[in-house]
């Protein structure tokens, strides 16, 4: 089916036996539907088929038969080659406006009410806009530094199998290098509504490159990289923002952990002030 999706989330790369590396990405559509696109293999796309958040595309979409999520969709073409832009949301003056009446349509303030629905089978929610009651922290925690050694050698053998059978000189031959893993997991520690807390992984690309571009301009010190990160997130999305999580569940644990749910991205404009009520 062609669908047109409004982009809004682009988790952190992860690795594939099949596609070498992936990105989960989600969006909605214009009557407010979530929708999952996975798997996409984005950095190895044409360019002009890269896009970015809050940019409208339109696209061949097919049920994921493996996925029994009701929201999750893959590409019918998985280089995107039939992927066209129907233009974007700009930011208007910080308070989105614009982007807020598409975004904003059903929010979920409790975390008992999101839950139950991801748990009945019949409706089984697993991507979700959630506003949190209060924010108590930004937490980091070590991760393993590196990816599964089963999935690299794998995919250093497929790759080397691919290179015995192609007759591209060897020299012309660029090789895709999977991106590097985060080696900090970082979370939020929140309240909802009812004031129950949870502890949820966010896992945005944007996140992951904030850090390694802390760390690049810190000349590899990670404690400063983590305390941008938290700056960035906690001081100042947090707690000056009119702050929002995308919710999204994981298919291996949508039906057996008390809580499925992850941070896959954030909705974050100024609040909005009482003249901005009267604004087109």
């Amino acid at each position: 089916m062609r669908v047109k999706v409004l982009i809004l989330v682009k988790a952190y790369p992860a690795l594939s036996k099949k596609y070498s590396e992936t990105v989960c990405t989600a969006g909605i559509t214009e009557d407010g539907k979530w929708i999952r696109i996975y798997p996409i293999p984005f950095r190895q796309l044409e360019y002009e088929n890269q896009f970015k958040k809050y940019e409208w595309v339109e696209l061949d979409l097919v049920r994921n038969g493996r996925d029994f999520r009701p929201e999750s969709y893959k590409p019918r073409d998985i280089m995107l080659t039939d992927i066209v832009s129907r233009g974007d949301i700009p930011a208007d003056g910080d308070t989105w406006i614009h982007r807020r009446k598409f975004v904003l349509k059903n929010i979920y303030t409790n975390l008992e009410k999101l839950i139950s629905e991801a748990k009945d089978k019949a409706i089984c929610t697993s991507l979700a806009v959630f506003k949190p009651s209060k924010i108590i922290d930004f937490v980091c925690i070590k991760a393993n530094r590196e990816w599964s050694k089963d999935k690299l050698d794998y995919l250093k053998s497929r790759k080397l199998q691919m290179n015995l059978f192609d007759n591209t000189d060897e020299n012309d031959i660029t090789e895709f290098e999977v991106v590097d893993k985060l080696p900090y997991k970082f979370s939020f520690i929140f309240e909802d509504d009812a004031g129950k807390s949870a502890s949820l992984m966010i896992e945005d690309w944007e996140t992951g490159m904030l850090y390694w571009n802390s760390l690049f301009r810190h000349k590899g010190d990670e404690q400063k990289a983590i305390e941008d990160v938290k700056l960035k997130y906690f001081n100042d999305f947090a707690k000056t923002k009119d702050y929002h999580f995308f919710l999204g569940t994981t298919k291996r644990f949508h039906l057996i952990a008390p809580n499925p749910f992850v941070i896959i991205g954030d909705f974050r404009p100024k609040h909005i002030k009482q003249e901005n009520l009267f604004s087109d």
